[in-house]
């Protein structure tokens, strides 16, 4: 049994308690969704229960958080964490020794080992071989792969904290028939953490939501749940099933896939071969245009190549072949040009691949798929106002007062301003995709590649996201967004980019 007894965690750098008052308890073998606002405390709970919040040197511990009788930390091995973020989980270099990873420290047999590990993948469907290179996954085959690590274990609980968010919506089905069968024939001890419920809410036994203030909102029977407390579930940012969202505008849903030649467009590619190293090609012969002003959704199925695209046309990776073109109006007046190895590189103005970062500082934005890669400060308020004191060392406009003046506008537009002192690293995944959309916001670029903006967002949150798109395209941007939300292409798709795996 897992069992909460007015429990509750402060990490060390902040004043509010992510967690307090929890309690309750949590039986052998029994399946639990795990449900609460943005920055209600989740993935705090899930990596207390897995025993990986640290000593006294990292936070403050109030009340009693047990697992078989003991301590969290006393109970290594009992227990699976899947984390909402799987860069952080990914530990070593090629995919088969990644997923054996933690069956290897329960000692368990070498054989054995292989076993487990081709069963996990083949469950997950990671077809790519043991020994493909972790850095050359996707994003969402990262997902896959540290659910693989997770079950080659078989842990007596599982834990899973956003496990799908990043999977296309044939990936999570089958991540959840995975989950679904292990529950069944092990009995495994499930919580798992997911905004979206509807791909949960058939196979848990019970529904557990955390107050953002401290405390338990609701918990029980998920039909009882949903249909009690609809309202209060509602006010707090729940996805309650069944309950349809809010129009929020003229997105069709489709868009176009290439828009009209005289058409304003931003950026194209023309025969674009795309990956992170020749030995990768993920996509080639790729003829894509960005509207200037619209909203285009890069879409497809995982590993197909939607981040890499995204990071190629951004200027930010290197292109293997083809090119990238810029449209005039976006183009710097006087390019520098990056240095390499202490010489400038050669410059193409129409090419953002050849762009200085201060060049492209105010052109084309990037939010990457997992925020931390982009935080460099020690606090949110700080995080925000790195682009902007770099754009004051060349426009003297910028000075501290309206640098702090737009920060300030940042801050409530994103709901960050009660953390605005806080160590980015220390919010919770909503929270961090919150301020890395803000953090490209703050310098106002022409073009703005948002890489899965939804993730970890709760109801409230996701309305202020679409908001905020919105508002971006009002003011004359491109803003492209690389997602498997399908209410989130709904709403705002104007013109949608689809990509399909090549060999």
């Amino acid at each position: 049994m897992i069992v909460a007894e007015g429990w509750g965690w402060r990490h060390a750098s902040r004043r509010d308690w992510a967690v307090r008052g929890a309690s309750f308890t949590i039986g052998d073998g029994e399946r639990v969704l795990l449900l609460g606002a943005s920055g209600a405390g989740k993935s705090t709970l899930m990596h207390a229960m897995a025993g990986v919040l640290g000593g006294a040197d990292e936070g403050e511990e109030e009340g009693r958080l047990l697992v078989d009788g003991a301590h969290p930390t006393r109970r290594h091995g009992h227990v699976g964490l899947v984390m909402q973020d799987p860069e952080t989980q990914v530990m070593l270099a090629r995919v088969g020794d990644d997923v054996a990873f933690g069956a290897e420290n329960l000692g368990v047999a070498r054989d054995e080992i292989w076993r487990r590990v081709d069963e996990a993948l083949d469950a997950v469907g990671l077809d790519v071989g043991r020994d493909r290179p972790t850095t050359a996954l996707s994003g969402g085959q990262k997902q896959r792969l540290t659910i693989a690590g997770a079950l080659a274990m078989q842990a007596k609980v599982l834990l899973l904290d956003e496990p799908t968010a990043n999977l296309d919506p044939e990936g999570a089905r089958e991540v959840r028939d995975v989950v679904a069968h292990l529950s069944r024939e092990r009995g495994t001890t499930l919580v798992v953490v997911e905004h979206r419920v509807e791909l949960w809410a058939d196979l848990v036994d019970r529904v557990i939501v955390l107050a953002p203030g401290g405390g338990i909102l609701a918990d029980g029977a998920p039909g009882r749940v949903f249909v009690e407390q609809r309202e209060a579930l509602l006010a707090a940012g729940v996805w309650v099933p069944g309950v349809d969202i809010p129009s929020t505008g003229s997105g069709n849903g489709e868009g176009s896939t290439a828009g009209p030649a005289e058409a304003p467009w931003a950026l194209r590619g023309e025969a674009l071969a795309i990956g992170h190293d020749p030995q990768h090609v993920v996509q080639h012969a790729l003829d894509v245009t960005i509207p200037a002003g619209r909203s285009t959704m890069i879409t497809g199925p995982n590993g197909a190549g939607k981040s890499t695209l995204a990071l190629t046309l951004a200027g930010l990776l290197p292109r293997l072949d083809g090119r990238v073109v810029a449209a005039g109006e976006l183009r710097p007046a006087r390019v520098l040009g990056p240095r390499h190895w202490g010489r400038r590189r050669p410059v193409d103005s129409s090419d953002p691949g050849t762009w200085s970062s201060r060049d492209l500082i105010t052109r084309i934005g990037t939010v990457f798929q997992s925020p931390e890669h982009q935080f460099v400060a020690t606090t949110v308020r700080d995080e925000l106002a790195v682009g902007l004191r770099a754009l004051a060392a060349v426009d003297p406009q910028w000075t501290t007062q309206r640098i702090d003046e737009r920060v300030d506008e940042l801050l409530a537009m994103l709901h960050l301003s009660r953390i605005a002192g806080a160590n980015p690293f220390t919010l919770s995944g909503g929270e961090k995709r919150r301020l890395s959309v803000g953090t490209v916001l703050a310098t106002g670029p022409r073009v703005i590649f948002l890489d899965e903006p939804t993730f970890g967002q709760d109801r409230n949150t996701w309305l202020d996201m679409v908001a905020l798109v919105r508002a971006m395209l009002d003011q004359g941007r491109a803003v492209v967004s690389i997602t498997h939300d399908a209410d989130f292409i709904t709403a705002l798709a104007q013109h949608r980019i689809h990509l399909e795996p090549q060999r």
